[in-house]
């Protein structure tokens, strides 16, 4: 198979119109531990595990709250005429308290700072710019050169990092079950994904489109990894969040595309929930509807598809799935069929009717999702 052919130059879709003066998109308060994976370690009779659990799941429950019904505008510095190619990206530092933006310790221009964690948000916030720009034409988050902000050194023992609507939020773990939130470059490209949604589809985050709105995180976290060490398809390891459990953890990372419920199974974490097809669906109440559970369908389809593909997955896969979201056509609402026959038109439209198309039929077909 011939993976740098020329693609096929369809007709350029139609797409609706966006209105000139749209209005702000509405940003939900997004982050990359999920709240059963809390609330198993709070359960634990261990302090060292339930206590830095407790009190990130009420940090993160207060949040959650004040952002529900919060439009976000983001945050927009002095438009130039052309957004820049390249990014512009300020580090804050915490302090080790719950607060933001904190104190300003890095510029974009200024050299490698002696903190560690500074310098891998600075990296991972460049990653992310770099794959959207060079690989799909965005100019960051909100295609307009949007500034990129990050704030290290969140809390104390937090448990978490976040996308509040503005800026990246990272914590520094427990160091006991978490370690460094920067330390993982597609936990970064998740949250800040997050950025682009809101930007773009604005996806619900409750039910089938939360886990679609997880899903594309997930998705474009694991292709700006690929992208920044150079992978293929079969180089990959699949993960979101490698590196981030403690040496005494059992497992790998929080998820897996791959092998969606392996990613973990830990005495003090359980085992890794998540389903791979339909069949596995989890109806629950919790956690906006079980977003970050049912993501694993759409997770595995983006895997199975991209793997039939071959090579880059960032290219015929990831170009689809960037299609979809930014088209104008993906519902706020959307249901993962709704999706799925999105991905198979943008395929036809953008490739025609040829192993691109097949590939995503079969792949959704394999988890039990049909393209309408």
């Amino acid at each position: 198979m011939d993976v740098n052919r020329t693609p096929v130059q369809p007709v350029t879709p139609q797409i609706a119109p966006v209105p000139p003066f749209p209005p702000p998109p509405t940003s939900v308060f997004c982050t990359i531990v999920p709240p059963h994976v809390l609330d198993k370690l709070a359960q634990s009779e261990d302090p060292a595990h339930h206590g830095p659990a407790r009190l990130t799941l009420e940090h993160d429950a207060l949040h959650r709250a004040r952002r529900s019904d919060t439009a976000v505008r983001g945050i927009t510095g002095p438009a130039p005429e052309t957004a820049s190619d390249k990014p512009h990206r300020t580090i804050y530092d915490a302090g080790h308290q719950q607060v933001v933006p904190g104190t300003k310790v890095h510029g974009e221009s200024d050299p490698p700072a002696k903190d560690a964690s500074v310098n891998r948000a600075q990296a991972g916030l460049g990653a992310t710019f770099e794959l959207y720009l060079k690989v799909y034409g965005r100019h960051s988050i909100d295609g307009k050169g949007l500034p990129l902000d990050a704030t290290v050194h969140y809390g104390e023992k937090y448990d978490n990092a976040f996308w509040d609507g503005q800026r990246m939020v990272f914590g520094d773990g427990d160091n006991t079950i978490f370690l460094d939130f920067t330390i993982p470059v597609d936990v970064i490209g998740h949250e800040l994904t997050h950025g682009v949604t809101q930007y773009t589809a604005n996806l619900e985050y409750s039910g089938q489109s939360g886990a679609l709105n997880e899903s594309v995180s997930d998705v474009f976290g694991s292709l700006i990894k690929q992208y920044a060490l150079g992978q293929s398809v079969g180089q990959a390891d699949w993960l979101i969040g490698e590196g981030l459990l403690a040496p005494q953890v059992t497992g790998k990372a929080l998820r897996s595309l791959k092998a969606p419920g392996t990613a973990y199974d830990d005495k003090a974490l359980g085992k890794d929930p998540q389903p791979a097809t339909m069949k596995g669906y989890v109806e629950t109440a919790s956690d906006n509807g079980g977003v970050h559970l049912n993501s694993g369908i759409p997770n595995h389809a983006f895997y199975l598809a991209a793997t039939a593909l071959g090579g880059h997955a960032w290219e015929r896969a990831g170009q689809i799935w960037y299609d979809v979201l930014t088209g104008g056509h993906l519902a706020k609402n959307a249901q993962f069929a709704d999706f799925a026959a999105l991905t198979v038109t943008a395929a036809r439209a953008r490739y025609g009717t040829g192993e691109e198309a097949e590939a995503l039929l079969k792949a959704w077909s394999t988890v039990g999702v049909t393209a309408k």
